[in-house]
């Protein structure tokens, strides 16, 4: 047995007798992912946290994404492997910078992309998703203008996509930046006829150029409806892993091997059993800014379901 795999062994043993379920989100290392119960992007990976009847949450990820598992699970341990796995695009922006930016516009809706802080969600009306921005920005009246916060790009593309004018944070993510269209082309010349989906971070020339533009779960669901044999996938690198073991028939190329999140790898096995071991690494948010966030969440699940009401 390799090292590897006695460490899954015992990784698995720890988390039953912390009554624990391990969750890894699409980017992180291939060894991660297979000793996780689940696998998907940040807010799949908070609801199956959720719904989990368990005492301790192992989220493999990063900051963010185990605060936003402690708003929605405020009576569950939730565990962060690598205490210092941060993401650089949530950082920039705080809570402070968004109350200035609100005070100069206070006729406008807040919308607050889920890769950002606890208590950046606090400040903010709705949350959204990579998946469901389109939705939750046109569910706001016409007339009110919208700030978003923090990544630039996911709104540019949903103000492209809905026809609205949003009032940008510069924010972006540099791991979606580093997919360039010269990259882009290059994996194309390399692989002709392939079909491009591209995650909606990527600059605007890039999602331009693409097939398809769906979050990480999204390009897995396409992938896995396509007729196609051939993709190129215009995110994190970590994807592929998951995208080449639901579909062994299929053929998967990264739009940039530069598209790699160091944050994201800083998880790995001995951290996770060393998390288990030890019930260390816990992330908690306190109960003021939990309370406002969670409002900010619920709304966008409110958002999304009056939605569906008006189709």
């Amino acid at each position: 047995m390799s090292l590897n795999d006695s460490m899954m062994v015992k990784i698995r043993e720890l988390a039953a007798e912390r009554k624990a379920v391990i969750l890894a989100h699409n980017y992180q290392l291939p060894a991660v992912q297979e000793v996780a119960d689940f696998s998907g992007d940040s807010l799949e990976l908070s609801r199956k946290a959720a719904d989990a009847d368990a005492e301790v949450i192992v989220f493999c990820g990063v900051q963010f994404m185990a605060e936003t598992a402690s708003i929605l699970c405020p009576d569950k341990t939730v565990l962060l492997p690598e205490p210092e796995a941060g993401c650089p695009m949530a950082d920039m922006i705080t809570a402070e910078q968004l109350r200035d930016l609100k005070a100069r516009n206070p006729e406008a809706v807040v919308v607050c992309y889920v890769n950002s802080t606890a208590e950046v969600k606090a400040e903010s009306d709705l949350c959204c998703t990579s998946a469901n921005a389109c939705e939750v920005i046109g569910s706001v009246e016409p007339d009110r203008p919208i700030i978003f916060v923090p990544d630039k790009y996911l709104g540019m593309y949903a103000a492209a996509q809905t026809g609205r004018d949003l009032i940008l944070w510069q924010g972006y993510c540099p791991i979606h930046v580093a997919i360039t269209p010269g990259r882009v082309q290059r994996a194309k010349a390399e692989h002709p006829g392939a079909v491009l989906m591209v995650h909606p971070e990527c600059i605007p020339p890039v999602t331009r150029m693409a097939d398809a533009v769906r979050s990480t779960s999204g390009m897995c669901r396409f992938a896995r409806d396509s007729d196609a044999r051939q993709f190129i996938v215009g995110t994190e690198i970590g994807l592929l892993y998951r995208l080449r073991k639901e579909n062994p028939e299929k053929e998967f190329f990264p739009a940039s091997e530069a598209a790699v999140c160091p944050n994201m790898k800083r998880n790995t096995l001995e951290k996770v059993l060393w998390c288990l071991e030890d019930l260390r690494h816990e992330v908690r948010v306190s109960e003021d800014v939990r309370t406002r966030a969670r409002r900010a969440l619920d709304a966008m699940v409110g958002a999304g379901k009056a939605a569906q009401l008006a189709q």
